[in-house]
């Protein structure tokens, strides 16, 4: 068993690492940040001038070569204690002029919900779908990235992982749907719609559910919600999905 066998990355809520269940220590803020800079690039070498701009922008420090090199020593001590820093199992290794992560996918949160994501849309059988999506989304414990919300390095990936979250969390609900528990999905689909009336997939799958809970009234009212949001919000008409379910509840 090498070091990083226990070892754990969550990015999915505050960045924390732990080993063997126990949390580790990661330093400060900027240098916490460069481990979360290297686990977004997914193993490829980040040069070391990014990631200083990630860190200081224009306020970089004139020995901000050598604050990295400090920062990614600390790290690899805090991730493997004992480990030689060109070891074949450091989870940081030194590429060039840049620094790279070298972990499994089972240790990264993120890793492993996309992972089961892809693995969900290979199948076509609901349950599977259901088990993979609902372990996937049991991973997150909070807002992707959380404590560094306020970044511009980390907001395209928090804007990537939420979007994948609410994708899922739609595909988890169509996938129970096809189950048959569409009379036990009608309000936990009435609050997801609330929290983003504008997606359509949402509305969606209330009218479906309302429709197969034989409430075709109501599936008629969500349907006529739905056109006037979207009017009014986007100026358009629903798209194809919802104008082939409103064909079908009318028919």
């Amino acid at each position: 068993m090498n070091g990083t066998s226990q070892l754990r990355v969550c990015l999915l809520g505050e960045f924390a690492a732990s080993r063997d269940g126990e949390a580790l220590d990661l330093g400060g803020r900027r240098q916490r940040a460069v481990l979360a800079l290297l686990l977004l690039a997914r193993g490829e070498v980040v040069p070391a001038e990014r990631l200083a701009e990630s860190l200081w922008g224009d306020r970089a420090p004139a020995n901000a070569a050598g604050v990295l090199q400090s920062y990614v020593s600390h790290l690899r001590r805090r991730l493997q204690p004992g480990t030689a820093a060109r070891a074949r199992s450091a989870v940081i290794v030194s590429e060039g002029r840049g620094y790279a992560v070298r972990l499994s996918p089972e240790a990264v949160d993120a890793w492993r919900f996309e992972a089961l994501l892809q693995q969900a849309g290979a199948t076509a059988d609901p349950r599977q779908v259901a088990a993979l999506v609902g372990e996937a989304l049991g991973l997150w414990h909070g807002p992707a990235l959380a404590d560094y919300a306020d970044e511009p390095w980390a907001e395209p990936a928090i804007v990537r992982l939420n979007e994948l979250r609410a994708v899922a969390r739609e595909q988890l609900l169509a996938a129970r749907l096809e189950l048959g528990e569409s009379a036990l999905l009608v309000p936990e689909l009435e609050a997801m719609v609330a929290e983003e009336p504008l997606r359509e997939e949402r509305w969606r799958l209330l009218v479906l559910a309302l429709y197969r809970a034989r409430r075709q009234a109501d599936a008629l009212g969500a349907l006529r919600r739905a056109r006037t949001i979207l009017a009014d919000e986007l100026g358009i008409d629903p798209g194809p999905g919802l104008q082939e379910l409103e064909a079908e509840v009318l028919a």
